[in-house]
């Protein structure tokens, strides 16, 4: 009776640390394997490389390189948008906020990017506007940003992914250009088409639309349009334009009217949250990017503003980043952009805590091999085991999510790749094998 009473407990030590000494040999193992794999390779060795491998159901740091290092993120920014929009945008978008006196009905913008955005194509500020009989009154001057976010780049004004940041952005704040078979144009919205001049010195090159800097002024060469041709240009924002384009879109006349919005103002419940932060996700889009930092701070106060929002955020739910970020914008357009693997690690492993659902969350994502823009990274495959976000620059490529692996463990991982001059497909290419290799042995 007494050897019982003393092998138990110590047959029971025993067996704990085995399994202790045990689960710290695989994590080494890990470790020595996936530092081979960075060592070996000749290309990682030209430029800046961070890595980041974290454990997601043990809750630890399996591997780093660099780790703590701070990086350019590109649109890796977007995880920390979309988290941003986890925690502080209800289920349904605000989509406008107003109040009804008398005969008038006073509206404002909320930064919501849905009304009749080309993917979302949501109805609802429409139909509201549309359906009532009172006389429409938009109070604009709850925005108190630039037009563009900080550091962007001016040269690319008029790229489809650099529209301008507003408080009632319509219809994607772009103008679509498609050619048809008659070798000529149509114009979407068709409001704009008074605002396109033919230049008819140039008649040489493809067929291209340049609009003005400070207006919405848009010039084409004097050559023939395929019939493929399609173009998506920003347009210059401004309350006149906003006026014309609801007038147009609506029907009716909607008038200006200075008014600071009161606190009782209403809200018109809009778009999916969801739906609209998958429609950033997948294919990327800075413009939905930057109006949902907006949309947050909606919540806050009466103004809007980018820069208000990202100190909230880091303030109230980021306080605890392994390093100190600098975060400037909503999309990752900015170089000034900074964020170490560690930090975009944490802040996945806090969306997926935040989701609580691996198939909704994983759904948001771009997968491997399957959708978005890490469709055409990764082999198709039955079931994608890489669901993350992509970000890139000039001279920066990154990938940070969660990868699957073969065993069914569920890694979390951030790896930042910047000032490379080798083609990006290679960089590319060197990360998906790195991260492949995990998904295969671990």
């Amino acid at each position: 009776m007494i050897y019982n009473r003393l092998f138990k407990p110590t047959l029971y030590a025993i067996i704990l640390s085995f399994s202790m000494l045990f689960g710290c040999s695989t994590d080494k193992l890990i470790t020595n394997k996936v530092s081979k794999e960075f060592k070996k390779s000749s290309l990682i060795k030209q430029y800046q490389v961070g890595f980041a491998l974290y454990n997601l159901e043990e809750k630890k740091m399996i591997f780093e390189q660099d780790a703590d290092k701070q990086f350019t993120p590109a649109s890796n920014t977007k995880l920390f948008t979309f988290y941003a929009a986890l925690k502080m945008i209800p289920e349904r978008m605000p989509a406008l906020r107003y109040i009804e006196r008398n005969d008038s009905l006073i509206f404002w913008g909320t930064g919501d990017p849905s009304f009749l955005q080309s993917e979302l194509k949501d109805k609802s500020a429409y139909n509201f506007l549309s359906s009532t009989n009172k006389k429409l009154f938009f109070a604009p001057g709850r925005y108190t940003g630039s037009f563009f976010g900080s550091g962007w780049a001016w040269d690319d004004y008029n790229d489809y992914y650099q529209a301008e940041i507003n408080e009632l952005p319509l219809l994607d704040n772009t103008v679509w250009v498609k050619g048809n078979q008659a070798g000529g144009f149509s114009i979407t919205p068709k409001s704009f088409t008074s605002c396109f001049v033919k230049d008819s010195t140039n008649t040489t090159g493809d067929f291209f639309v340049k609009r003005k800097f400070n207006t919405n002024e848009f010039e084409y060469n004097a050559v023939h349009v395929k019939a493929n041709f399609a173009q998506q240009i920003p347009f210059k924002v401004s309350n006149a334009t906003t006026l014309s384009l609801l007038a147009d879109t609506l029907h009716k006349s909607v008038e200006l009217i200075e008014m600071k919005m009161p606190a009782d103002a209403k809200t018109l419940p809009g778009a999916s949250r969801d739906s609209v932060l998958k429609t950033m996700l997948l294919p990327s889009d800075n413009f939905i990017a930057e109006q949902l930092l907006l949309v947050c701070g909606d919540k806050l106060s009466d103004t809007l503003n980018s820069d208000k929002t990202i100190q909230y955020v880091l303030k109230n739910y980021l306080a605890a980043l392994p390093q100190k970020p600098r975060w400037v914008d909503g999309s990752g357009l900015s170089r000034m952009n900074l964020f170490s693997p560690k930090d975009m690690v944490t802040v996945l492993n806090l969306i997926y805590d935040e989701v609580n659902n691996r198939a909704k969350l994983f759904d948001m994502l771009p997968a491997g091999g399957k959708s978005g823009t890490l469709k055409n990274a990764y082999p198709k495959t039955n079931e994608p085991f890489v669901f993350g976000k992509t970000g890139s620059l000039t001279g920066v490529h990154n990938q940070s999510g969660f990868v699957v692996t073969k065993k069914g463990k569920i890694y979390t991982y951030s790896f930042m790749n910047n000032n490379f001059v080798n083609p990006t497909a290679a960089v590319r290419t060197e990360m998906v094998r790195i991260v492949t290799y995990i998904h295969d042995n671990f």
